[in-house]
């Protein structure tokens, strides 16, 4: 961890239970005059757009609706809001749903503001200029932390790979945390995104590029997410639950804008890319092999993350204390019945080198703790099987 950082959170963040209802005020703070929502089927079918879209109405705003999003969003994807954004001349966005409108989101005033195609902003640093049009993300999942980040992983199915845009003028101008949002997603939605904010807060709090602020912020995600996770599963109605995932995603979500990841999301976006799974699934079957592989590399920090997800460290010598880190995990993966390695998601070995060769591209392997070599990636993956 470096003496010196510089620490990134350039939206503005409402939380708390009710928070959306001030939506129409905070379109009308930022001058919004005819509003594209964006958002997807599922959230549609839980009755959330249609009270996003009465609220909008009321306030005697035009709205132009894109409700096609699906999961992992594809590139064209992109391109077919840009479409319906500029043909009704909306000057603000209101993301409604999990990661994939939030990114779509993202990518849709890239490209209307930039022109061209989506696909020449990927990578990192290549949006070439602030944005005018506000963007205002309401997250009906507690999970992907997009809220509050500057990514946007978009699906090339091209080439069957996933594109990570990265640029500080991504973010969101607003984020609109509300529990009461996430009371309607289903468990198995619940236990993924629950599962992936866990993980980027332990890979933000064990990145070689970790910083105070975003060690404070991950350490304090992962305690809430371990104590909530199992309760908001079991019961989508625990408000108490819905609660501490909702603020320990947000959280995870400033953690890692800052501190960055690590290879659980190198191989679990090349595991998505080729084998076309959730993204929370995939990583749900590859964070405690990694875990596992990046012990030695900083023990100290695991055994941190272990007392934060409540496993008695004391007593223990460092390498059991950090041990007890994955096997935390691991208990996790099992009680809210996600999938707990490669094959349970129909995965089989034929399709390891593609993944490794993906992941070894990625570009937060710079940042994980220990630097794998292509033998020790595909070691990863066959043990995850």
């Amino acid at each position: 961890m470096s003496a010196n950082f510089t620490f990134r959170l350039p939206t503005v963040v409402h939380f708390g239970s009710g928070a959306a209802e001030a939506l129409v005020d905070r379109v009308k703070e930022y001058g919004g005059s005819k509003v594209l929502v964006v958002s997807d089927q599922g959230v549609k079918k839980a009755g959330l757009l249609e009270q996003v879209l009465g609220r909008i109405g009321q306030a005697g705003l035009p709205v132009a609706v894109f409700d096609d999003v699906e999961p992992d969003p594809g590139l064209e994807t992109i391109m077919c809001g840009a479409a319906i954004c500029t043909a009704a001349r909306c000057d603000l966005i209101v993301a409604l749903g999990g990661g994939s409108p939030m990114d779509t989101a993202k990518g849709i005033r890239v490209a209307v503001e930039n022109g061209g195609h989506i696909r020449e902003y990927g990578g990192v640093g290549k949006v070439p200029r602030p944005a005018a049009m506000p963007l205002i993300c309401v997250p009906t999942t507690a999970g992907t932390g997009s809220e509050v980040t500057a990514f946007a992983v978009l699906s090339d199915w091209e080439r069957n790979i996933k594109v990570t845009f990265a640029s500080p003028y991504l973010a969101a101008t607003a984020a609109i945390v509300d529990p009461l949002l996430t009371v309607s997603a289903p468990p198995q939605v619940t236990a993924a995104s629950g599962m992936d904010a866990l993980a980027h807060s332990i890979e933000a709090y064990v990145s070689t590029a970790a910083q105070p602020p975003s060690d404070a912020l991950a350490l304090r995600a992962i305690a809430l997410i371990a104590d909530a996770l199992r309760p908001a599963v079991a019961n989508g109605k625990n408000l108490e639950a819905r609660h501490d995932m909702a603020l320990g995603s947000l959280l995870s979500g400033m953690a890692f804008n800052n501190g960055l990841l690590g290879i659980t999301h190198s191989l679990g976006a090349a595991v998505s890319g080729h084998a076309h799974v959730s993204h929370g699934m995939a990583i749900s079957a590859l964070l405690p092999y990694v875990m596992d592989y990046n012990l030695p590399a900083c023990l100290e920090r695991y055994r941190d993350i272990a007392a934060a997800m409540r496993a008695r460290v004391d007593g223990l010598t460092l390498r059991d204390a950090a041990k007890a880190s994955v096997r935390m995990v691991q208990e996790l993966v099992v009680d809210t019945d996600l999938p707990a390695n490669l094959s349970a998601l129909g995965i089989g070995e034929d399709l390891l080198p593609a993944i490794a060769e993906g992941a070894m591209t990625h570009g937060m392997v710079r940042v994980n703790p220990r630097i794998p070599t292509a033998v020790e990636m595909m070691g990863i993956l066959k043990g995850a099987l």
